[in-house]
Parts: structure tokens; C-alpha cells; sequence
């Protein structure tokens, strides 16, 4: 005996042929309402087309449809009629797309999406899977909104990828709106086992922690789209790292952000102010939001050099995306998430040049041994406790340990690393951000100074001349933001402003060094004599510079050559 269907189940598939015939003649009579040329254009499509018939039948079938309604209505108690209004509601199982458009004021970009549109169009036959990478603020998902709008897609499926419960839930959401099912398994099923090309877009792929192969369809088939801060998703597929905009876009946006012609002069302000952002898509529409709300273009430099923080951490009130962070909360977000150990290497870091990074300083530095005349080792305690995380059980130092926490904040891109040079580097606006999370500013400046002077001290002599290439723009940093924090070790950084040439700064080193050791260990003391050596040295490489000396040179060099003539004896 055939087992009759339930009434519900009835009711859903003469529903379902319901929605798709009363869809057809509310489209009918949407074009039969527009202005009268139109409508005759219509009408005489109809009359000279075999819809005539077809549309008859349709009307027919409603007819048998709402028959067949009211007398379910009236036979099953149960009825639902919320079940009518969410297939009536539902999206087509033709055209789905849960993406939103890109910015209305999108610029630029066009090389990234020249070479998506390659990737994607060769070798129809294969699964695609492109990874969008780089800096919280960078554009990432723009770009992906926008090779989205560009391409032939009928049907895009967005996961949003930050934490594992929202990529179960977009997944389900396919799941349902294809109908096979309620579950992130489903949805990876019915995309693997279907031949069409249906695009996924996994946005905001950030935590490292999440395996995204788990959530990926496996199939040979299809187009996948990833955007993320993690470098490590690489390895997926093809991939484009995302950084700054160009100057001619970057300049284009700021102005249609602030509501701006693009005068001559509005052109030159404009391209000042990206320069100063180094070109970071959000940083600068949000600039271009404050001008437009402050209609102040040529005052937004002056205000942006002493309220820098705040305005990069402001919100504005009306936006072009969707996205709701500002610069610095989006990289607070990363910066959250890192460990204590990988939030005081960066924060070392802010206090390094934002270019030219080595771990040969902090390994060398873990090699000091104390000399007498420089601070002994309980002065030490806070860089030598840093350096301790990476030190092996007999004291060696462990690169893996340090490419461990290096990793760790690679992977949210606050730190870049060029595996040619073997060079670490900041963006300037990460690192001018990264200072400003630190809440003892004294106490890090003191410690990276006494790590670089520990490293320049175990640096042996035959390496200074190179090692004070790199070196420099990290000395003179820090004596610029703490010219006291690092007299401990002054000598020390003498010997590379003289390797690097820089003799005019060496010889004002030197001196402070002198006058600090005549004082703590006298004049006649052999580091003093020492010193006050290097200290004649630097004044001779002065006289070409400076063929006539002043009566304080000639002071300096009288008792620098007592000095070497003591020393010599």
C-alpha cells in the first residue's frame, strides 16, 4: 500500500509552484505599468510571442493552486502560515548572494584585479582559490567586494571567516538556501558533489588559530575567494600581498571621501596628506571623512601632526562600507590576540627604526658579558629578562624560539619580514601606533638602548664598519625620542656614529662619555685615557671638515693626545 504524503509537505510543493508562477505575472504586470511607450513595447512582445498561451496556463494553475489552498486550509488543523511566508520571503535557488557591494567611492587596485581575473579565468576545469593578504585597514575585502562585482558570478556565498561559529553558520546558511540541509557539513557536501562554479568568499580570515582547510569544499571544481592578515594562507593558492594604494589613487580618494574638487591645489594638499599616511586605504578615508566634515583640507596636516592618535582611532558618523573599525582599532583588535612576549618585542620594536630589524641584535646582545666599565648586571635585569625567552637550557641562543613569536605577529601582518635581506619591518603607521599601547615609555626606550648597546659591544671588531650601516638609524631614533637612555652605553654607540662617518656626532658622544667617566672612575683611570683616545681620533677626522678649531677643540685635543701619549707609556 502507497503510503499518502502528509498535508504539510502538499502544501510547501504546490506553494513553491505557487511563488515561481505568481512571480512570472507580477513581473508581467510591474512592465504592463510602466510609461505608455514602454507598454506598448510590451504588449506588442506579448501579442507577436507564444506567452499568450503559456501565461493562460500559468493563470490556470494559480487557480487550481488557491483551490487546492483553501481546501488544505480547511482540512489541516495544523496548518502553518508562517511556513507560506518564509518560501514566499526565501531568496531563488537560482540567484542567491549574501555579498554587499564595494565602496561607492572604490579607487584604484586595477593591477590586483587584473591579475584575479587571470588567475580565475584560466583553466576553467579546476578549483581557483585566491588569497587577498595583508595590514588590518589595507582594502583587502574592497578588492574582493570589487573582483566580485566585475565578474560573471550569478550566485556568491559570503562566510564570515573570524572566528570558527560564524563559518559554521555562513556554511549552514548554504545549506538552507539550497535546501540540502541545516548544516555546515551540507553545505560542504552539496558544493562538492555540484558542477557548477558556485563562488565562496571567506572574509577576514584572521585567526590564526583556525585550520580553514576544515572548512574548505574539496572539490575540482569551483571558485574560492580568502581575504586575511595571516601570510601563512599563502600556501592555498594564489595570492596577492595588499599594501598601500598608489599615489594617484590614493590622492583620488581622499578628495571624493572629503568632497573635494580635483583643483591644482586641492590635488597638491591632497597628495601631501596621503604621503603622510603612507598610502593606507582606511587611514585615508577616514582623513578624507574628518575634511569633509570639517570642510578643511588645507588645516588637516597641521591638526593631524599633534592629534595624530586621536584621529586615526575616530569613527565617523557616515560611511561608504561596511566596515566598522577605524585604523587603530582594527589593529588593537590583532594586538589583543597576541601573547605578553610578542606584544613587548613589537612594542621593542616602536623604538627601532621602522625599517632594517635584525634578530642578530637581540642574539648578540644575549652574549654580554659584563665588562667592569660599563652597568653591571643588576642594572640589566629588564632586557636580560626579555632575552632570557629565547635563550636554550645552557644559555644559547634559539632563533626557533624567536621565529616562534616573530610567526605570532606576523600573522596578523603588524611585522613584515623579507626572507632575502632576513629583515624585519613595521608599516610607519604600525609602528607610530605601537608605541603609543605602551604604558611605560621610559622603561622600553631604556631597554631596547641597553639591548642595542649590549649587541654593539659583543659585535666583534672586524664586523663594526657593516654592522653600523644597519645600526644607525636605530641609534639615532632613539636618541631622539631619549637622548638620556642611553648613556650607559655611549661609548659603545661613539664607535658606530665613527664607523658610519658620522664624526660630528661621535665627537659629541665621546665628550659626554669623557666628562662621565673623569667623574665615576677619575681622570688617570685607563677607560677614561680610552675614551678621551677615541675622542682625539674623532677630532683629526673633523679637520677636514673644519680646517680651524675653536678653543674647545683645541682643549679636547691637548688632553686627548695626553691621553694617547699616557696610554703609550
Amino acid at each position: 500500500m502507497t503510503k499518502s504524503r502528509p498535508m504539510g509537505i502538499l502544501l510547501l510543493s504546490s506553494s513553491k509552484v505557487f511563488v515561481r508562477n505568481l512571480k512570472i505575472i507580477l513581473a508581467i504586470r510591474n512592465l504592463q505599468e510602466q510609461s505608455k511607450g514602454f507598454r506598448g513595447r510590451v504588449k506588442e512582445f506579448l501579442k507577436s510571442s507564444n506567452l499568450t498561451d503559456e501565461i493562460a496556463g500559468y493563470q490556470t494553475q494559480i487557480q487550481g493552486v488557491c483551490s487546492k489552498l483553501k481546501l488544505m486550509a480547511i482540512v489541516e488543523t495544523n496548518f502553518k502560515v508562517d511556513e507560506i511566508h518564509a518560501i514566499v520571503t526565501a531568496p531563488t535557488v537560482e540567484n542567491i548572494s549574501n555579498c554587499s557591494p564595494p565602496s561607492r567611492i572604490f579607487q584604484g587596485r586595477q593591477a590586483i584585479l587584473d591579475k584575479m581575473h587571470q588567475f580565475f579565468d584560466t583553466d576553467s576545469g579546476s578549483q581557483h582559490i585566491y588569497i587577498l593578504y595583508g595590514l588590518g585597514g589595507a582594502g583587502k575585502t574592497q578588492i574582493a567586494l570589487k573582483f566580485i562585482e566585475e565578474s560573471s558570478f550569478s550566485n556568491i556565498f559570503l562566510v564570515h571567516t573570524s572566528k570558527v561559529e560564524t563559518i559554521e553558520t555562513g556554511l549552514k546558511s548554504i545549506a538552507v538556501a539550497k535546501s540540502v540541509g541545516d548544516s555546515a557539513q551540507d553545505a560542504l557536501t552539496w558544493l562538492q558533489s555540484n558542477p557548477n562554479k558556485w563562488p565562496v568568499f571567506f572574509d577576514n580570515a584572521d585567526d590564526p588559530k583556525i585550520n580553514l582547510h576544515d572548512f574548505l569544499p574539496r572539490y575540482s571544481h569551483g571558485n574560492i575567494i580568502i581575504t586575511s592578515r595571516n601570510p601563512e594562507l599563502r600556501s592555498y593558492g594564489g595570492h596577492t600581498f595588499v599594501s598601500d594604494m598608489e599615489e594617484a589613487d590614493a590622492t583620488t580618494l581622499l578628495l571624493r571621501r572629503a568632497n573635494k574638487e580635483s583643483s591644482e591645489e586641492n590635488l597638491k594638499l591632497a597628495t601631501e596628506i596621503v604621503k603622510e599616511l603612507y598610502y593606507l586605504p582606511l587611514a585615508i578615508v577616514q582623513a578624507g571623512a574628518f575634511i569633509s566634515n570639517s570642510e578643511d583640507l588645507e588645516g588637516y596636516l597641521a591638526l593631524y601632526h599633534s592629534n595624530w592618535a586621536r584621529l586615526l582611532s575616530k569613527k565617523a558618523a557616515q560611511s561608504h562600507d561596511d566596515y566598522a573599525q577605524t585604523v587603530y582599532t582594527t589593529w588593537q583588535i590583532s594586538f589583543d590576540q597576541l601573547s605578553h612576549l610578542a606584544t613587548t618585542l613589537l612594542q621593542l620594536c616602536s623604538f627601532l627604526h621602522y625599517t632594517g630589524i635584525l634578530e642578530d641584535m637581540f642574539s648578540t646582545a644575549s652574549k654580554y658579558d659584563y665588562p667592569s666599565w660599563l652597568p653591571p648586571r643588576e642594572e640589566l635585569q629588564e632586557p636580560l629578562e626579555f632575552l632570557s625567552h629565547f635563550l636554550g637550557p645552557t644559555g644559547e641562543w634559539n632563533s626557533l624560539k624567536f621565529l616562534d613569536v616573530t610567526t605570532e605577529i606576523k600573522a596578523y601582518s603588524l611585522i613584515s619580514f623579507d626572507a632575502k635581506t632576513k629583515l624585519f619591518s613595521i608599516h610607519p603607521l604600525v609602528h607610530a601606533w605601537s608605541q603609543s599601547t605602551v604604558p611605560n615609555e621610559t622603561s622600553l626606550q631604556s631597554c631596547m638602548s641597553s639591548i642595542l648597546g649590549m649587541c654593539i659591544t659583543k659585535t666583534p671588531q672586524n664586523e663594526i664598519q657593516l654592522a653600523s650601516v644597519w645600526l644607525i638609524p636605530h641609534i639615532v631614533l632613539l636618541k631622539s625620542v631619549n637622548p638620556d637612555g642611553v648613556a650607559d652605553f655611549r661609548r659603545a654607540f661613539w664607535e658606530i656614529y665613527y664607523e658610519a662617518g658620522k664624526f660630528k656626532d661621535a665627537q659629541g658622544i665621546a665628550q659626554e662619555v669623557v666628562e662621565k667617566f673623569q667623574l665615576l672612575l677619575g681622570e688617570d683611570h685607563r677607560y677614561t685615557l680610552l675614551i678621551m683616545g677615541n675622542l682625539a681620533a674623532t677630532c683629526l677626522k673633523l679637520v677636514s671638515e673644519k680646517p680651524k678649531f675653536g678653543d674647545k677643540e683645541v682643549s679636547v685635543l691637548s688632553m686627548a693626545d695626553q691621553a694617547i701619549r699616557t696610554l703609550g707609556a
